[in-house]
């Protein structure tokens, strides 16, 4: 992979779900339309409780985040694909999480959104929303600049190849498992 990402991180606590990552409301947008994806992406995190702040500032698409750091159980609830596709829609290349619902890191990677990583420690309760930090995804490391320090993370294994393939059709079709288009 040889990948880093870096960028100011956006941090939530446990059990962030999958409507308040995208509340049901904006499920009728179809993320295989452009305009509509777009739209997607600006309604993520939009069912978050008032005390994280804004993940979409007031009048924009994007977030300004590009990484989430997150606690335990990040994803739980309904099985929809939306929810890393409205991250992914809104900027972000990366959620740092202690552990997932199985059914959200399934999505992440067979749409390609976005890298969810597993922490080895708990970094919700020590970081801040706005710190500045790298991703380094071949030697598993975080580094936060403004704390001044580094931290290991867990390998992603063979998901990371399917996600930076940008999803499991594109990764079948650049292994040959399936025929190219």
């Amino acid at each position: 992979m040889g990948k880093t990402i870096r960028g100011t991180i956006f941090v939530v606590d446990d059990n962030i779900d999958t409507d308040q990552i995208i509340p049901a409301e904006y499920l009728t947008l179809v993320p295989s339309k452009p305009d509509e994806y777009e739209k997607l992406g600006s309604y993520a995190m939009a069912g978050l409780p008032d005390r994280y702040g804004k993940f979409i500032p007031e009048g924009e698409m994007k977030t300004p985040y590009p990484i989430i750091v997150a606690g335990e159980n990040f994803g739980c609830g309904s099985s929809r694909e939306h929810a890393p596709i409205a991250l992914g829609a809104a900027g972000v290349q990366a959620v740092i999480a202690q552990s997932y619902a199985r059914i959200f890191f399934r999505n992440c990677s067979a749409t390609g959104e976005l890298y969810p990583i597993e922490s080895v420690e708990r970094l919700c309760a020590q970081f801040k929303t706005g710190q500045e930090v790298t991703i380094d995804l071949e030697t598993n490391q975080l580094i936060n600049h403004t704390l001044g320090h580094t931290y290991d993370l867990n390998p992603l294994g063979e998901v990371g190849p399917v996600i930076d393939a940008g999803g499991i059709f594109a990764y079948a079709r650049q292994t040959g498992m399936i025929a190219a288009r």
